[in-house]
């Protein structure tokens, strides 16, 4: 029989175990067996270190234990927190993420999803704007924040509740002259409902509304640019802001401090994502928080399911409210 990395077989841990083969394979792959099985096959997987080959296990059953999650790149804070989210919910499931990096060039992203079903992956992850980009035809593959048609789920926050709260919390604090900034993608995605929910908010509480949209391929000094036009006497035309992203909330707040305006005294600003200061310490900016653990775990069930085009054509995860000092509650 052969033998894995540690040089101990699956036999050698049943003999150790004193169990059938049969039931090391059971707790090895998380199916139900007694508790003291259970107990005897993880002390003797812990003595003798053996440790499962999940590619050959994967060649044996017509695919790998392992899922492609493609991401534009680690350098968002959001994307770097949603690859951990992913890795530690793949884990549990005795998954293995095979992480590709695309920086949002869609022919990478296309000769990762044609590698993942080539090479067998059990399923696809992806975060993408392509609109040219083919998913994968015969692994299950799950999206996040965008549609791509009937048979592969879309999971993403309450873009649109979340929006419709910031403008509120905005509100309450005081604010009565309001702006939404945004930079993304042209083409249309779910994080686009924040201003739609934004919008709705102001108009139901009859409050002025700005807009300052641009697309990617802007730079940032479009919005320094906006500010200064909107400058009159040392103030602002305008006394909250609400960013479409934590990330554009924390540039916007520099800005912000380099002309002199004081948040949150001056102004009030609310970004979107939940993105923290360092690590689990306190957030950058008050913002919309994303469940981003349980939108990854939502994916991996999914993708895992094998038969995701039974799910809901879009799944929608609840937001909430945090302060992070950009507001005065």
């Amino acid at each position: 029989m052969a033998r894995e990395k540690s040089g101990a077989t699956i036999k050698d841990v049943a003999q150790e175990a004193g169990v059938a083969i049969g039931t090391v394979s059971k707790v090895i792959n998380g199916l139900p067996v007694g508790e003291d099985y259970r107990i005897r096959v993880e002390k003797a997987i812990k003595k003798l270190d053996y440790s499962v080959n999940l590619c050959a296990k994967g060649l044996r059953g017509s695919r790998t234990h392992m899922i492609a999650v493609l991401l534009p790149n680690l350098s968002d804070p959001y994307c770097a927190q949603l690859a951990g989210c992913i890795s530690r919910q793949l884990a549990k499931q005795n998954h293995k993420m095979i992480l590709c990096l695309t920086d949002g060039d869609p022919k990478a992203e296309q000769l990762y999803v044609t590698a993942a079903e080539q090479q067998m992956t059990a399923g696809v992850i992806c975060l993408s704007y392509n609109p040219k980009l083919q998913p994968p035809q015969n692994i299950p593959c799950v999206s996040i924040d965008r549609y791509f048609g009937g048979k592969i789920p879309c999971v993403s926050s309450d873009n649109f509740g979340g929006g419709y709260l910031a403008a509120k919390k905005l509100a309450e604090n005081g604010c009565t002259r309001l702006v939404f900034f945004r930079v993304g993608p042209r083409m249309p995605n779910e994080p686009d409902k924040r201003k739609d929910g934004f919008v709705r908010a102001c108009e139901e509480m009859g409050l002025p509304c700005l807009l300052k949209l641009e697309n990617d391929c802007a730079p940032y000094s479009v919005f320094e640019d906006y500010l200064q036009e909107h400058m009159c006497g040392g103030r602002l035309d305008f006394d909250g802001i609400f960013c479409v992203t934590d990330r554009l909330a924390h540039q916007i707040r520099g800005s912000l401090q380099m002309i002199g305006v004081r948040v949150p005294e001056d102004i009030q600003i609310i970004g979107f994502g939940g993105i923290r200061s360092f690590g689990d310490l306190e957030f950058d900016s008050s913002t919309i928080v994303q469940p981003l653990e349980e939108l990854a775990e939502t994916c991996v069930n999914l993708v895992l399911n094998h038969r995701p085009e039974k799910a809901p054509a879009l799944i929608c995860l609840p937001v909430r409210y945090a302060y992070g000092g950009t507001t005065k509650i």
